[in-house]
């Protein structure tokens, strides 16, 4: 929900009026899948990372203001937390420069944000769930100032009408309750998008849904949260809690969450909005002056403001994004699943993965999701999100089978073939998904080594949260030599 928004109250005409005009939005939308050009001949691909601000001892440094206003640059924005920072890389086509053109890009674009950071006290952090965060860091004081996450935080608590009750059960328990939606500012993702055309969403989401837990298995890297060792990939069930507008009572009743993975496979684009204008009740009813009805019969492309302000409060894994360019309207996938870091060589590798697999699995004669249940692809995203890299999941003609073996012996050849489908030589590919290979060979990830490493500490006498400050300064040095997380050691 990147949009700036008032600070205001809504009145029952402001919910009316958003409703219609959503219905209307959603009408030209389908009316612009049958009649409409859209931007797909030069797809590009986009990258988007959420980060954590630390002081020098590794703990969480509520500097997102004073670091945005050193760093000075439009690419990098606020997040929910004052510990986060988030920075948009331009878009660019997938063969767009030579191999490692991309890690370079983003490199720099850390590099400097780093060092304007220091500059004001506070660093910079790729990681799914900062290590060091405790309860305290995620009081009412830790929102951004922007006045649109105040908004939001007052919107889902209107909704619920109770504090969010945030449970995990995993190595240890975590059992908690919040009176702000701060918990969710502990998940910093990237997000990785893919420009395609309409004809294609379909096919390309449901691929991206399949292998979700494929994605978390191999990139998990959020094993803590306030002090307790719970899941391998935490982000997964705190995000799915943290932004949960139902009491109990609506828990039963069989109503939708708002983080979602879905519940079928779909056949247009169109399901997908359809269903968060059918299913879901309007956080922020913000209308915007232009008619897209009008728009669009006067030849320009219509904003939809109000079906793509809507769907920004629906945080579906993989989420559709309508969007208008310089070009065009254009769609494209966001996919939400993986954690940050731990190196920009860990990321460039996991989007290889991704670009190249669903590449693959829309060019198959016998799609996946034709034999694989959704429920299916559901329970494995859990399940990798439990259990990491150690995860066993299932896939059509496999069974089930450690994620390893199942990458190794089926995905990876696949994910070759769909790079090299999209115009990536051995080369370019090579590199990047060697890196993946190695992390199935070794079964390390980044969850494993903060794990591993905590626990080492322990045993050397560290009690938790003096093993967890040391574990996150080490995460930080090895982040900065950008060599893969599954060659980190642990001392």
């Amino acid at each position: 929900m990147g949009r700036d928004v008032p600070a205001l109250v809504f009145t029952r005409e402001d919910r009316r009026r958003y409703r219609e005009k959503m219905h209307t939005c959603l009408d030209v939308l389908a009316q612009m899948l049958r009649e409409s050009t859209f931007e797909s001949e030069r797809p590009r691909v986009g990258l988007e990372i959420e980060l954590n601000l630390v002081d020098a001892d590794g703990l969480p440094a509520m500097r997102n203001t004073d670091v945005l206003q050193a760093i000075a640059d439009p690419a990098w924005s606020s997040e929910l937390g004052r510990f986060n920072l988030e920075i948009n890389i331009p878009p660019r086509e997938l063969t767009t420069g030579g191999p490692g053109a991309w890690e370079q890009e983003i490199r720099d674009a850390l590099n400097h944000a780093e060092e304007r950071a220091s500059a004001v006290g506070a660093h910079l952090i790729m990681v799914g769930i900062l290590p060091t965060l405790g309860e305290t860091h995620v009081d009412e004081t830790a929102l951004s100032g922007d006045p649109r996450y105040k908004l939001l935080n007052e919107q889902i608590f209107a909704a619920r009408g109770e504090d969010l009750r945030i449970t995990v059960d995993g190595v240890e328990r975590l059992s908690t309750y919040a009176d702000t939606i701060t918990p969710e500012a502990a998940c910093t993702s990237t997000q990785f998008h893919l420009q395609v055309s309409p004809k294609d969403f379909a096919d390309y989401w449901n691929a991206a849904q399949a292998i979700a837990g494929v994605q978390i298995a191999l990139a998990a890297n959020s094993p803590y949260l306030f002090g307790r060792e719970l899941w391998r990939e935490t982000r997964i069930p705190l995000f799915e809690q943290a932004t949960d507008t139902r009491p109990q009572e609506i828990k039963a009743q069989g109503v939708r969450p708002r983080v979602w993975f879905g519940e079928r496979w779909i056949t247009s684009v169109f399901d997908l909005f359809e269903e968060n204008v059918r299913y879901y009740p309007a956080l922020l009813p913000l209308c915007d002056d232009e008619d897209p009805q009008q728009a669009l019969d006067s030849g320009r492309a219509p904003q939809l403001g109000e079906l793509t302000l809507h769907n920004g409060t629906i945080y579906r894994w993989n989420r559709p994004v309508y969007a208008v360019t310089a070009s065009g309207p254009h769609l494209r996938i966001e996919n939400r699943v993986l954690p940050a870091g731990p190196t920009v060589a860990d990321i460039i590798a996991n989007g290889a993965l991704y670009y190249g697999l669903t590449r693959a699995l829309v060019d198959e004669d016998r799609p996946i999701w034709t034999r694989m249940s959704f429920s299916v692809a559901e329970e494995n995203l859990h399940t990798a999100a439990r259990d990491g890299i150690d995860a066993r999941l299932y896939w059509p003609g496999m069974g089930e089978v450690p994620v390893t073996e199942l990458v190794l012996r089926r995905l990876l050849p696949l994910a070759h073939r769909g790079l090299e489908l999209a115009g990536l030589d051995a080369a370019w590919r090579e590199p990047l998904l060697g890196i993946v290979e190695q992390r199935c060979v070794t079964a390390r990830n980044g969850a494993l080594w903060q794990a591993e490493t905590v626990h080492h500490l322990e045993k050397g006498g560290a009690d938790r949260h003096a093993a967890l400050r040391q574990m996150t300064r080490t995460y930080m040095d090895y982040m900065h030599l950008n060599a893969p997380a599954h060659t980190w050691p642990v001392d």
